[in-house]
């Protein structure tokens, strides 16, 4: 498979700009970006149990106003996609909380370290780190600083989520829970199966595509999904609905290797719909966004978006926005700074899925008439089965529990 190289970032939260390494951090602004979801839907996290964890030993905050520091992945604060979710987060907690957040940009992955120890200089009561990539800075940090709090977006330890447990050897930062630091899990697959069912009883072509920003579990945990959700739609009706662009058996597929570039998220798309795909789901981050701009241009493709409801974020491409497979990392950087306020922050795993709303599919919005009775009847029957158990996304792909 070709190998591309794409992703980009697209403005979010008006206009925020400083230098990842060594720059003082943004303070926060006002407004509140599209992609914020309203408190009163924020689901509680499944949090694993962490009966012998003691309670971080940060001094208690209870009833005091807190600050929070956020660190960003390369993809940028404005990738409309997870980065910018989680500052969306932080926002949350100034307007419903009162604290004090800001963020430091990463360019670049050696950013990490350097941005994670401006915040501690700082003296912040927690460091939101925004990424999977950052899993072994993190760690570190944490180990070393053991007062100040940390959160970690689509990471767990010690199993390198999400694909618990970690079987490969990796490093993953440290081999067991640290009392000061929350890693959080996604099940997207479970939303993305939705989104894969959607796409097979919509597609025209019979051929629907994806491709990922970097091979790593956090992106490829929804491509896994979008296959199950397709090969279960072939099941139930006797279909042939093809996937470019990834394959699990063989863990491979098409990634731009980038979260930055929207040109390689046009041609990705492109090639894609060359080859007939007439459904896109792009996982890359704001890289997608130029992927939406290819299909709205050509108008001969629709997009699934990934992370936020790219109806809301993007709604520049309203028109070509099929659906969109939410991970609604707000709700964990939320719950964190509500737990650090509160004095009960603890270390271990949230978990996020549909069960819980922590993951979903979007409303079709303006392709709502469009779909089938009957298919939104069969994704919603899906969804409680995938709840229940009574499908789960590793049954539907033949992969051993």
């Amino acid at each position: 498979m070709k190998k591309l190289y794409t992703i980009m970032a697209i403005v979010l939260v008006a206009s925020m700009f400083l230098t990842a390494c060594g720059s003082a951090a943004t303070p926060a602004p006002t407004a509140m970006p599209a992609a914020t979801t309203a408190p009163t839907a924020m689901p509680a996290a499944t949090t694993a149990a962490t009966a012998a964890m003691p309670a971080a030993t940060t001094a208690s905050t209870t009833g005091t106003s807190i600050s929070v520091g956020m660190v960003t992945d390369t993809g940028g604060i404005d990738d409309k996609s997870f980065n910018a979710l989680s500052w969306a987060g932080v926002q949350e907690g100034i307007t419903q909380l009162g604290v004090k957040g800001s963020y430091l940009e990463s360019k670049q992955q050696s950013d990490y370290q350097t941005n994670i120890q401006q915040f501690l200089s700082q003296n912040v009561n927690l460091i939101a780190t925004v990424g999977f990539l950052m899993g072994v800075d993190t760690a570190t940090a944490a180990k070393t600083n053991p007062k100040t709090d940390f959160v970690i977006v689509d990471y767990t330890y010690p199993d390198c989520s999400p694909t618990p447990p970690n079987t490969e050897g990796k490093d993953c930062g440290s081999a067991t829970v640290m009392p000061n630091v929350m890693g959080t899990f996604f099940q997207t697959d479970e939303a993305a199966f939705l989104g894969g069912y959607a796409a097979a009883g919509m597609t025209k072509t019979g051929k629907v595509g994806t491709f990922g920003g970097v091979n790593i579990p956090t992106v490829t945990i929804y491509e896994k999904g979008f296959e199950a959700g397709i090969k279960y739609y072939n099941t139930k009706h006797n279909t042939n609905v093809q996937l470019l662009g990834w394959n699990t058996a063989k863990n491979d597929g098409l990634f731009t290797n980038n979260f930055t570039s929207t040109d390689d998220g046009h041609k990705f798309a492109q090639n894609l719909q060359q080859e007939g795909a007439d459904i896109i789901m792009p996982v890359a981050g704001g890289v997608g966004l130029g992927s939406a701009a290819y299909c709205q241009e050509s108008k001969t493709c629709t997009i699934i978006g990934v992370d936020t409801d790219w109806f809301v974020s993007a709604p520049e491409y309203q028109s070509i926005e099929l659906v969109s497979v939410q991970k609604k990392v707000d709700v964990s950087v939320f719950n964190a700074i509500k737990a650090v306020q509160a004095g009960t922050f603890q270390g271990g795993t949230s978990t996020f899925d549909l069960k819980n709303g922590g993951v979903d599919l979007s409303p079709f919005h303006n392709f709502d008439s469009q779909v089938p009775g009957s298919l939104k009847s069969e994704i919603a029957q899906a969804k409680a089965d995938l709840i229940s158990g009574a499908i789960t996304v590793n049954g539907v792909l033949g992969i051993s529990q």
